[in-house]
């Protein structure tokens, strides 16, 4: 059966990058391989334990989004990007390029919009997606197919569904995540919503009125401050909601032969990755035996299942700090 991974790159770029914060990772060239390595280390994870038959890695590209465009102040809260990503972001591309997966990328359009919809049109063929990302706004993309693959700040990871979205948010429905970021905004995007309403009083007002546009139009029956704040805030409200809004319509088809995983050109990833000076992973990944590397089960040093793995869509969500024989920090914690 299909499965398939959709990476945030960006978001777990950054996620790498301060995971080693403290202990940065320094080659002999002085370069700090942080981001790379963190990287890698968490896609060879995915692809040992997850083992997915398709697979593809989305980009923000380069200048504004639509999204930018519209709001000028769209995340510009956020502190220049560290000269570090910067500078390993062109050789991450040349890794995923090696491992033979498409890099996902469209003028204008987040990687949140072009997974979200890549990952809707999966969903509606039957095929089983992930979508790998720590963000919560992927939340409101989640359905029968779909399902969110979130690393934990705590280590190991949690694979929500829609329960999980729902219990996470307290709604009723994962679509109403996007009304939730509407009322109390996302500071992590400089998403406004309606100033004085956190997410308390979001989420009592989305179960009691179902959405923005529900309660917008029945704004008269609130009372009080609320009353006003709501009222005065009205197009702030539904502007807010636009921006939260991931898209499902970005001009790129799913073309599942195209992400179909294939083996990675060897002598190429060697290359970067003695560029690198990564050591313990050139041991890893070249030297383990060949069937492993593509082989549906994850087993520890003794050989043994450490997780009871294979969370099946709808049960519990998995966690798991196993072994990954490197001695270094990916995203899903202490090595």
């Amino acid at each position: 059966m299909d499965k398939l991974f959709l990476l945030d790159a960006y978001a777990l770029i950054y996620r790498a990058y301060y995971a080693f914060i403290k202990s940065p990772r320094i080659n002999s060239k002085g370069f700090n391989t942080s981001a790379v390595l963190g990287f890698v280390n968490t896609l060879e994870e995915v692809l040992k334990k997850e083992n997915p038959t398709h697979i593809g890695v989305a980009f923000d590209p380069a200048g504004p989004t639509f999204r930018h465009e519209a709001y000028e102040q769209y995340k510009a809260q956020r502190k220049e990007t560290p000269e570090v990503i910067r500078l390993s972001v062109p050789i991450i591309k040349d890794i995923i390029r090696a491992y033979r997966i498409p890099i996902l990328e469209v003028p204008g359009y987040e990687a949140d919009d072009v997974i979200g919809t890549l990952a809707t049109e999966a969903g509606k063929r039957g095929i089983t997606t992930y979508m790998m990302t720590p963000d919560k706004d992927y939340g409101q993309l989640v359905g029968g197919n779909v399902f969110m693959y979130r690393p934990k700040h705590t280590g190991g990871f949690e694979v929500m569904g829609i329960e999980e979205v729902k219990a996470k948010f307290d709604i009723q429905s994962p679509a109403q995540v996007i009304d939730m970021l509407g009322l109390m905004g996302d500071s992590s995007d400089n998403i406004p919503g309606c100033p004085g309403v956190g997410e308390k009083t979001a989420q009592k007002l989305i179960a009691q009125y179902g959405s923005i546009e529900n309660l917008l139009s029945h704004s008269a029956e609130l009372k009080g401050a609320l009353k006003t704040k709501v009222e005065t805030n009205r197009k702030m409200i539904e502007f807010s909601k636009f921006l939260a809004t991931i898209k499902i319509d970005v001009p790129i088809a799913l073309n599942m032969d195209e992400l179909k995983r294939e083996e990675p050109n060897e002598e190429e990833l060697r290359k970067i990755f003695e560029e690198m000076e990564f050591r313990t992973l050139i041991d890893r990944v070249f030297n383990r035996d060949k069937k492993s590397a593509f082989a549906g089960t994850y087993t520890d040093a003794t050989g043994n299942d450490p997780q009871g793995r294979n969370r099946t869509p709808g049960g519990s969500a998995r966690q798991g700090n196993t072994p990954n024989g490197s001695g270094q920090l990916s995203l899903f914690g202490e090595r």
